[in-house]
C-alpha cells in the first residue's frame, strides 16, 4: 500500500511539473540543487539538447526518468527565457548504521545482511527499505530461536543532506522446546520414535547443540527420519498428516505435534525383474536384498535398485535406470514388487581430465587409474581409482564426475578434481640440561617430493648423550607396474656415561634396501635386506643386561637381517575412513653372516564398521612375537615395547612391562595391543572432515609371556585434527588397572609441522 501511495505521488508531481509547459528552443540546461550527483548523470536522463524543442511529453519523461534513478525526492524543470532549468533535491546518504543490543550475532554479520537489502553507508537512503531491513534483522533471529525480538529504528538527519540510520535491539530470551508429541503411534513407543529426533526437549548438551531451539529445516529432516523408519519396518502406506508449531503469547516455549497414520505392516510376496537384461537374470536376482516373506523395507528395497544399476555400471551403462513398480494387495497386507531394468545405451570413456593438481604430476595421478581412456565406462573400476589417489595421501579431497560429451549418445568423459594438501612434515626440537648441554633435534620428510610422489625423510638429533643422523628414500613406482624401491641410512651413538645412573657406550651404523610388490589391487608383499655394525662398551656398574648383552655377542658385532611383509588395505579412505579393514603381517629375522640370530613377527588387523551415516567403529589389534635361534637369545634392544599416544594411551612412552633396578622398561619378546575406539565427527563442525573426535578403550601388554595379568587398560576421549601447523593428535585418558611402577601420562598429542 505505502509503495502504491508513492506511486500515484510520483505521478502527481510529474503531472504539476510538466503542466502548461509552453514548447520552447532550449538555448542551454541549467541543473540546481545537486551536491553529490554530477551534472553528466542528469544530462543523461535529459530526452533533449541544447538547440532542440522542449515540450510537455519530454518534461513529463525528463521528470520520470530523474525519479526512476531512486537519487532525487523532487523533480522540477522550469523555463527561464528559453534555458531549461532542472531543480533537484537529492535523497540524503547514508552517514552510518549503527546496531545495538545484539549478543548473539557479531554485529558485521548483521551489517552483512542490511547491505544485501541496500542498507550500508555511503549508499541513498530509501525510507521503503526500513521495514524490509528491520524484517530481514528478525529473520536472523527467528532464526536463532529468539521469536519475542524486538527492533526499532531511529533516523537522525545530519549535516551536508545525511542520514545515521540507528536500530536498537531488545533480543529477548531463546524460545526453548518444551514438548513434542507424535499422536497415532501405535505399533512403536512414543518415545522411540522420539529418539529419532534432532529437535529435542531441553537437556545437558543441549546449550551447545541449539537441538532445543525450534527450526523448520531440522523438523522437516524429522519428519523424513521418521517416515523412513516406518517405511523400512513394512508400514508401506504411513504418511504424515499434519503438523502443529505453537508458541506461547510470552514467546518462550514452543510445542511440537506431529500427526501421523501408520497403516498396516506389509510383506514381501514377489519379486520380479522386468526390462531388458544384459546381464543374465541370475547374477542380477543375487543382487536384491529384499526376498519374498521379508517386512517390506523401502531401504533395502533402494540398495538393490542400486547394487543392479551399479552392477550395469560396470559393463558399461553408465545411465541404468531400475525402477521399483509395486503392487499393493491390501487385503493380504502383501506387496510385490516389479524391478525394470532399463540399460539405456552402453558407453566409453573419451577422455579422463584431472585438475586441481597445483603440485603433483599428471602421471602421478593416472598412474593410479584403473578406468582407461578409449576403454567401456565401468563404475567399478572408476570408484576404485578414486580410493587410489585417495589413499596416496597428497591430497585433501578427491571428487569425480562422470559428464556426458556434449553431442554424443556414447560417451563420458571422466572429470578428477583434487585438492592438494602439504605433504611435508618438519618437525624440530631444542633444548638444554646440565648433563647433555645444548640438544638439538628435528626431522623433515616429504612425502611427494616435487610432485614426483617420492619420499625423502632426514632426522637428525644432536646431544651429548644421544646423536642420530637418518636418512630414508623411497621411490613408489621404480617400475611401471609399481614395484617400490627404496633404502635406509642411519647413524646412531649413546654415551650416557656423564650420567651416575648409566655407565655404557654404544655406536650404530646402519643401512638396508627394501622393495614393494603389488599382486593386487589391495595386496602388497614387501621384503628387504639390511646390514647394521654396532659397538657396545660396558663398565663395571653398566646395567645388568648391557654386560649379558657383551658376555653373549662381544663387544662388537655385525647384524645381517631380511625383512617380509604382506599389507591389505581394503579402507575407503586413507584420509576420513568409514568403513574397510587394513591388515598387516611383518617379519624381521637376523641371518647368517652376522653375529645376531634373531626373529621379530608382527601382525595388526585394523576394521572399520559404520554405525551410522557419521558414527564409526574403529577395532584395532596387534600381536607381535619376538625371539632367538641358533643357542643366541633375543637383543635386548629387539624387545618389543608398550605404552603412549600410538598405543595404550594414559601410560608413558614404552613404560608398560617389567621395569629394572632403575624403573627403567625393559620390554619383552612378547607383544599385545588392543584399541576399541568410536569415531565421530567433531561437535559443531559438521561435515568439515579435518576433525574427528573420538572415545576409547586401549588395552595392551610387553613381557615375555602372554599373561593377561601383564595387560593394561585405559579409556578416554580424543581428538584428531588436521591442523595449519599440521596433523594433530589429542588424547585425555585415564589409566583403568595401573600398578605402583607403572608411569601414568593422563595427556597426550602428537603433532607435524606441515610445509
Amino acid at each position: 500500500m505505502r509503495a502504491l501511495h508513492a506511486l500515484f505521488g510520483a505521478i502527481g508531481l510529474i503531472s504539476l511539473s510538466a503542466w502548461g509547459f509552453e514548447p520552447f528552443v532550449v538555448k542551454d540546461i541549467r541543473v540546481e540543487g545537486i551536491q553529490r550527483t554530477e551534472p553528466g548523470t542528469v544530462f543523461n536522463y535529459l530526452p533533449v539538447k541544447v538547440g532542440e524543442t522542449m515540450d510537455d511529453d519530454k518534461a513529463a519523461a525528463a521528470i520520470k526518468a530523474l525519479y526512476a534513478t531512486g537519487f532525487f525526492k523532487d523533480v522540477r524543470i522550469e523555463s527561464d527565457n528559453g534555458v531549461l532549468v532542472v531543480f533537484l533535491e537529492e535523497r540524503p546518504a547514508i552517514s552510518q548504521v549503527d546496531v545495538n543490543g545484539s549478543r548473539e550475532f557479531d554485529k558485521d554479520t548483521l551489517r552483512k545482511a542490511l547491505k544485501q537489502i541496500g542498507l550500508s553507508e555511503s549508499r541513498i537512503f530509501d525510507k521503503s527499505l526500513l521495514d524490509k531491513a528491520e524484517q530481514e534483522l528478525k529473520r536472523q533471529y527467528l532464526s536463532r530461536g529468539k521469536y519475542g525480538v524486538s527492533i526499532v529504528t531511529t533516523v537522525t538527519p545530519l549535516e551536508r543532506n545525511r542520514v545515521a540510520i540507528t536500530f536498537d535491539i531488545a533480543e529477548g530470551e531463546v524460545a526453548k522446546i518444551r514438548q513434542v508429541n507424535i499422536v497415532g503411534a501405535q505399533a512403536f513407543k512414543e518415545q522411540d520414535l522420539l529418539g529419532l529426533f534432532v529437535l529435542t526437549t531441553p537437556g545437558w548438551l543441549t546449550w551447545y547443540t541449539k537441538n532445543d531451539q525450534y527450526s523448520k529445516q531440522k523438523l522437516s529432516a524429522d519428519l523424513e527420519t521418521l517416515r523412513s523408519y516406518y517405511l523400512n519396518r513394512g508400514y508401506a502406506e504411513f504418511t504424515v498428516d499434519s503438523t502443529q508449531v505453537s508458541i506461547t503469547p510470552d514467546k518462550r516455549d514452543i510445542y511440537i505435534t506431529v500427526n501421523i497414520t501408520e497403516g498396516a505392516q506389509y510383506t514381501v510376496s514377489e519379486v520380479k525383474l522386468a526390462g531388458d537384461l544384459p546381464v543374465p537374470e541370475d547374477e542380477l536376482r543375487k543382487l536384491i536384498k529384499i526376498k519374498p516373506g521379508d517386512i517390506f523395507s523401502r531401504e533395502r528395497l533402494a540398495e538393490s535398485t542400486k547394487a543392479i544399476a551399479d552392477r550395469l555400471g560396470n559393463d558399461g551403462y553408465a545411465f541404468a535406470n531400475v525402477n521399483a513398480a509395486p503392487q499393493i494387495d491390501k487385503e493380504k497386507k502383501q506387496v510385490a514388487f516389479t524391478l525394470f531394468v532399463d540399460p539405456s545405451r552402453r558407453v566409453y570413456v573419451r577422455r579422463i581430465n584431472v585438475a586441481g593438481n597445483t603440485k603433483t604430476r599428471d602421471e602421478v595421478i593416472r598412474r593410479e587409474f584403473r578406468q582407461m581412456e578409449g576403454g567401456w565406462y565401468s563404475g567399478e573400476k572408476i570408484a576404485l581409482s578414486r580410493r587410489r589417489v585417495d589413499k596416496l595421501g597428497y591430497f585433501a579431497e578427491v571428487n569425480v564426475e562422470t559428464p556426458p560429451v556434449p553431442g554424443s549418445t556414447d560417451q563420458v568423459d571422466v572429470n578428477l578434481n583434487v585438492t592438494e594438501k602439504p605433504t611435508g612434515n618438519i618437525l624440530l626440537g631444542a633444548g638444554f640440561s646440565n648433563s647433555e648441554g645444548l640438544i638439538l633435534s628435528g626431522s623433515v620428510s616429504q612425502q611427494n617430493v616435487f610432485g614426483s610422489g617420492k619420499h625423502v625423510s632426514v632426522g637428525l638429533n644432536t646431544g651429548k648423550i644421544n646423536k642420530t643422523l637418518a636418512f630414508s628414500y623411497t621411490n613408489p613406482y621404480q617400475t611401471i607396474d609399481g614395484i617400490s624401491q627404496g633404502f635406509d641410512v642411519y647413524k646412531r651413538n649413546v654415551d650416557p656415561t656423564s650420567l651416575s645412573v648409566a655407565q655404557y657406550k654404544t655406536s650404530t651404523l646402519g643401512g638396508g634396501l627394501r622393495f614393494g610388490v603389488p599382486v593386487s589391487e589391495l595386496d602388497t608383499v614387501n621384503y628387504g635386506l639390511g646390514a647394521e655394525q654396532t659397538s657396545l662398551d660396558v663398565f663395571a656398574d653398566s646395567p645388568q643386561r648391557y654386560k649379558d648383552f657383551v658376555t653373549t655377542f662381544g663387544n662388537s658385532n655385525t647384524t645381517l637381517f631380511g625383512t617380509a611383509g604382506w599389507a591389505r588395505d581394503a579402507r575407503d579412505s586413507l584420509i576420513y575412513p568409514t568403513s574397510g579393514t587394513y591388515q598387516r603381517a611383518f617379519g624381521e629375522v637376523g641371518l647368517p653372516g652376522g653375529t645376531l640370530r634373531y626373529y621379530k613377527l608382527n601382525y595388526t588387523h585394523q576394521r572399520f564398521y559404520p554405525i551410522t551415516r557419521t558414527w564409526t567403529l574403529m577395532l584395532n589389534g596387534e600381536v607381535g612375537v619376538a625371539g632367538g635361534y641358533g643357542d643366541k637369545p633375543l637383543p635386548f634392544y629387539k624387545n618389543f615395547f608398550v605404552g603412549g599416544a600410538t598405543s595404550v594411551r594414559g601410560f608413558e612412552t614404552s613404560s608398560i612391562g617389567p621395569k629394572d633396578s632403575l624403573n627403567a622398561a625393559l620390554g619383552g619378546s612378547r607383544r599385545l595391543v588392543g584399541n576399541a575406539e568410536l569415531l565421530l565427527p567433531f561437535p559443531g563442525l559438521g561435515n568439515d572432515k579435518s576433525a574427528r573426535f573420538s572415545v576409547f578403550v586401549d588395552t595392551g601388554m610387553a613381557d615375555d609371556t602372554f599373561a593377561f595379568s601383564s595387560l593394561r587398560y585405559s579409556s578416554g576421549i580424543g581428538v584428531t585434527w588436521i591442523s595449519p601447523l599440521g596433523p594433530m593428535k589429542v588424547s585425555l585418558a585415564k589409566p583403568l588397572n595401573s600398578k605402583p611402577d607403572d608411569r601414568e601420562q593422563v595427556f597426550q598429542f602428537l603433532l607435524g609441522q606441515v610445509f
